[in-house]
């Protein structure tokens, strides 16, 4: 198989990515100015640097209907949510001391950010946007993925 590589200048040290459920965008979280970079696909164009003020920005995931952005922090009790097509913040939700991995239950209805220093992943409602629950995970948990049972 043959790759073509094509380098696209972001914000610097950017770190969690995702595309967005179109295939239209890519956004990328840039830990050390707090920025958020919108790259469009097709162009291949890095097309909005927003000041975000998200420093230590980890990973990042669009919601499954792609109306959202939420950003997670190493460094910050925050998770940030962006409107995607507005490219504004929408809110902030306190989930612990820091943050890690993001992943979306496969219904859309929540999200599951995992939360390294409390040792557990905060359960997300994205219909109320409040931290539900928490689930004890112990030994720093940070990637996710979501698994079934045959």
């Amino acid at each position: 198989m043959d790759w073509n590589q094509t380098v696209i200048p972001v914000g610097p040290g950017d770190e969690g990515f995702d595309v967005s459920p179109s295939g239209q965008e890519l956004c990328t979280a840039n830990a050390h100015d707090g920025t958020l970079s919108v790259v469009d696909i097709a162009s291949k164009k890095n097309v909005a640097t927003i000041d975000a003020k998200t420093y230590g920005a980890n990973r990042l995931k669009f919601t499954l209907d792609g109306k959202y952005v939420l950003i997670s922090s190493l460094g910050d009790s925050d998770l940030v949510i962006y409107d995607a097509a507005s490219r504004k913040e929408f809110k902030r939700i306190k989930i612990g001391h820091g943050a890690a991995g993001i992943l979306m239950q496969p219904d859309g209805g929540h999200a599951f950010v995992a939360c390294g220093p409390d040792n557990y992943v905060a359960v997300i409602d994205l219909k109320t946007w409040e931290v539900t629950g928490h689930i004890d995970a112990g030994g720093e948990p940070d990637g996710l993925a979501w698994a079934v049972r045959p």
